[in-house]
C-alpha cells in the first residue's frame, strides 16, 4: 500500500461525541470488515468508539492501493458525498476491532439541523477531507482528453465545480497515452473518464454524473420545493427554503454557480472585502446548501412545467421524470450570446472561443495574445485576469465609452494596465486560423478594419433568458417573464391572475441575464410605493385568505404563489421569487409588523373597518394598528 495517512482534522469533544452517538446504533466491527466500499451507491456516517479504520483508495490501472486516512477511537468517518449522494469511491476497512456507532443519512441530517455546534465541526471536517481527497485520491476518477478541446474543458469545468476528486491527464502526455493503452481507449473515445477502473468513452458531464450517481433519482420522499437553476440566486433560494424545513431539490442543466462561477474575481459582492473568485463563492454556497439538506442534482435538464394541478405543480425533466412538489422557484438565468460571424462554431468546438475566465480557462495563455469582447464587468475582470498572467489583451468594446456599463474601479485599472489595449466603438468581423485561432479582424468606426493577433477569444456580450421551459407563463417578446402589473388583464393563458397592487418591473430577475458583479441582486418586483387609499378586493375566484399583500408574511406561515403554485417560505419567496413564481402574498399576511414585545401585530383582514397605517391593508390586532417601521 502506498502513501501516508492524512493529518487528523476537526474533531468532536467527548460531550459532543456522546450527544451525536444518540442518533445512531452501536455495532461491533471485526478486523477486515469493510464499513463501506468503492462502488457502493451510498453509505452511512460512523462514529468510532473503540475501532480503528483505514480509508483507502483501491488500486487502479496505473497505481497501487493507497492509504488516505486512518481513523481511531473518538474519530468519525464521512465526507461530502454523504450529503451529495455521490457513489462511494473510497473503502473504509477495519484494521483494529472495536465498536462503532452507525448513523443513517436521514438521522445525520436531523442531527446537523438540531445540533449547531456539532454541525459546524462535521461540515468543516467534510470540506477539509474533500480537499485532501482531491489531492490524494484523484485517481479514483481519471479524465483523459485533448487539452484544447471544448468538450474536454466542459468536462473538467464540471468536475471542478462539483468538487469531485479527480486527476487530469493530457492525451498527448506519456501518462495520458499509458492510461489510454491500459483502458483500451482510442482517439475517437476522447474525452474519456476512467471511474474505479471502468472506462466511460466520449464522456460528457451528464454521462459522468449518471455513473457517479449525481443525477436525479426518485426516492419516494415527497418534495416541498424545487429550485430550477443553481446560480447564486438559485443556491440562495435553496438554502433559505431548506433552512425553513422544506424538502428542497436543486436542479441545473450544466453545473453550479451559473455565470458567477465563470467570473475570475468578484470584488463588489457584499461580505468579501478582499474579493472572491466565482468558483470559490460557488463552493462555499454548495457546502452551505448541503448543510441544510438541499438535494443537488446536476446536470439535470428541465423540459417543462406542469400546472394541471394548481395546488401541486410538477417539474418535467428531459428524460421524462416528473417531480411533483408544492412550489417551484425559477432561477434559470440566461444563455450566453454568440457573435454571428463565420467559423464561430468551429473555433468554439476547438476551445479557442470561451465564455468564462476561470483558472481552467485562462491557463495556458501566458505570454499569448488574446481578445476579450464585451463592455461590462465580466469582460473587465477577464481582461485583468488574463493580463495578470502575462497575456497581451485586446479588449474590444462595441460602445464608445468604456465606463458606460463597467464599474469605475475596473475601468481605472484597465486604462492603467500596460498589457491591455482598449478598442472602443469596435466590432469583431472575422476569425482566422487553420483549426487553431491565430488572428481576428476588428472593425473600427468609419469602416476601418484592423487585424489583431489572437490565440483565444473570450466572449462576454450578455445573454438571453432561459425561460423556454416555463410553459403557460406569460412572457414578453424577448422571453422575459412578466410579473405583477405587466401581466395580461384577466390572466388568460397564464397561471397568474392580474391584480396590480403596485408597480413592478416587467422583467423577471430570474429570467434576466445574470450580473454576478452587481449588488444587490435584482428583485422580481420593485419596492412597494405608498399604499392605496382603499384596500383592493380579492379576486372573485380566490377565497379571502389567499388575498395578496405587498408586505412579507409572518414567519413560518408561508406565502401563496399566484394561481395556486403552493406555499413557499418567506425567505425563499424574497430571494427566489423572480420568474413569476414567488410573487408577494401571505396566508395570514399583513406587512409582518410585530410590536417590540410581540403583543401587537399587523395581519390582513379584508373588509375590516380599520387598516394598517404602514402597509394600508388589513387591520391591527390589539389596541392599535401597526404604526411606523418594524
Amino acid at each position: 500500500m502506498d502513501g501516508g495517512a492524512a493529518e487528523r482534522g476537526p474533531v468532536l469533544d467527548d460531550e459532543q461525541f456522546r450527544r451525536l452517538g444518540g442518533y445512531g446504533e452501536v455495532e461491533q466491527a471485526e478486523v477486515g470488515r469493510d464499513l463501506y466500499a468503492t462502488g457502493d451507491d451510498s453509505y452511512d456516517f460512523f462514529l468510532l468508539q473503540s475501532a480503528t479504520v483505514d480509508i483507502v483508495r483501491e488500486a487502479t490501472a496505473i497505481e497501487r492501493e493507497r492509504l488516505i486516512y486512518r481513523g481511531g477511537p473518538g474519530d468519525f468517518l464521512g465526507e461530502l458525498n454523504l450529503l451529495t449522494g455521490q457513489q462511494v469511491y473510497l473503502t473504509a476497512r477495519v484494521v483494529s476491532a472495536g465498536t462503532v456507532v452507525r448513523i443513517g443519512a436521514a438521522m445525520l441530517r436531523r442531527a446537523l439541523a438540531e445540533q449547531v455546534d456539532i454541525a459546524d465541526i462535521v461540515i468543516e471536517a467534510f470540506r477539509e477531507r474533500r480537499e485532501v481527497i482531491r489531492a490524494a485520491a484523484g485517481n479514483a476518477l481519471e479524465l483523459v482528453g485533448r487539452a484544447d478541446a471544448a468538450q474536454t474543458l466542459g468536462l473538467r469545468t464540471y468536475v471542478t465545480q462539483m468538487l469531485l476528486p479527480h486527476s487530469w491527464l493530457d492525451a498527448a502526455s506519456p501518462t495520458g497515452r499509458s492510461l489510454m493503452r491500459l483502458a483500451g481507449l482510442g482517439e475517437d473515445d476522447l474525452p474519456a473518464a476512467v471511474v474505479n477502473g471502468s472506462a466511460l468513452r466520449r464522456a460528457t458531464p451528464r454521462s459522468l454524473a449518471e455513473v457517479l450517481g449525481l443525477t436525479y433519482r426518485p426516492d419516494g420522499r415527497p418534495v416541498d420545493l424545487v429550485v430550477v437553476g443553481a446560480g447564486p440566486a438559485g443556491l440562495a433560494a435553496a438554502v433559505y427554503g431548506a433552512s425553513e424545513g422544506l424538502t428542497t431539490v436543486l436542479l441545473d442543466r450544466t453545473g453550479l454557480g451559473g455565470q458567477a462561477a465563470k467570473s475570475a474575481r468578484i470584488e463588489n459582492y457584499l461580505g468579501f472585502p478582499q474579493g472572491i473568485s466565482g468558483e470559490h463563492l460557488t463552493r462555499l454556497a454548495m457546502v452551505q446548501a448541503l448543510k441544510f439538506g438541499v438535494r443537488i442534482h446536476t446536470p439535470c435538464a428541465v423540459a417543462g412545467l406542469d400546472l394541471a394541478d394548481q395546488r401541486h405543480p410538477a417539474v418535467l425533466l428531459e428524460d421524462g421524470t416528473r417531480i411533483g412538489c408544492r412550489a417551484v422557484i425559477a432561477a434559470t438565468g440566461a444563455h450566453y450570446r454568440r457573435l454571428e460571424i463565420p467559423q464561430w462554431t468551429a473555433f468554439e468546438q476547438s476551445g479557442c472561443v470561451r465564455y468564462a475566465a476561470t483558472e481552467l480557462d485562462v491557463r495556458g495563455y501566458e505570454n499569448q495574445p488574446v481578445t476579450v469582447v464585451g463592455g461590462a464587468n465580466s469582460a473587465g475582470q477577464a481582461a485583468l485576469s488574463l493580463a495578470a498572467r502575462g497575456a497581451t489583451v485586446n479588449l474590444v468594446v462595441r460602445g464608445t465609452d468604456l465606463g458606460a456599463r463597467m464599474s469605475s474601479y475596473l475601468t481605472d485599472r484597465i486604462r492603467a494596465h500596460p498589457r491591455i489595449q482598449v478598442h472602443t466603438g469596435s466590432t469583431v468581423r472575422e476569425l482566422a486560423g487553420d483549426g487553431t485561432l491565430t488572428s481576428i479582424v476588428a472593425e473600427r468606426p468609419g469602416g476601418h478594419q484592423e487585424r489583431l493577433d489572437c490565440r483565444a477569444l473570450f466572449c462576454f456580450i450578455g445573454a438571453d433568458p432561459a425561460s423556454h421551459w416555463l410553459a403557460g407563463v406569460a412572457k414578453d417578446g424577448d422571453g422575459f417573464v412578466l410579473t405583477d402589473s405587466r401581466l395580461p388583464a384577466g390572466g388568460s393563458g397564464t397561471p397568474y391572475r392580474s391584480r396590480p397592487a403596485h408597480p413592478a418591473s416587467s422583467r423577471s430577475a430570474t429570467s434576466a441575464p445574470a450580473r454576478p458583479n452587481a449588488w444587490p441582486p435584482r428583485s422580481a418586483t420593485a419596492p412597494a410605493p405608498s399604499p392605496p387609499s382603499t384596500p383592493p378586493s380579492p379576486p372573485a375566484d380566490r377565497p379571502p385568505e389567499h388575498h395578496l399583500c405587498p408586505g412579507p408574511p409572518q414567519r413560518r406561515t408561508g406565502a401563496h404563489l399566484p394561481r395556486g403554485l403552493g406555499p413557499v417560505p418567506r425567505a425563499a419567496r424574497v430571494r427566489g421569487g423572480g420568474g413569476g413564481v414567488g410573487l408577494s402574498g401571505g396566508t395570514r399576511g399583513g406587512c409582518g409588523w410585530r410590536s417590540r414585545r410581540g403583543r401587537l401585530r399587523c395581519v390582513r383582514s379584508p373588509g375590516a373597518g380599520r387598516r394598517c397605517s404602514r402597509c394600508g391593508r388589513g387591520r391591527g390586532i390589539g389596541r392599535r394598528a401597526c404604526r411606523g417601521r418594524r
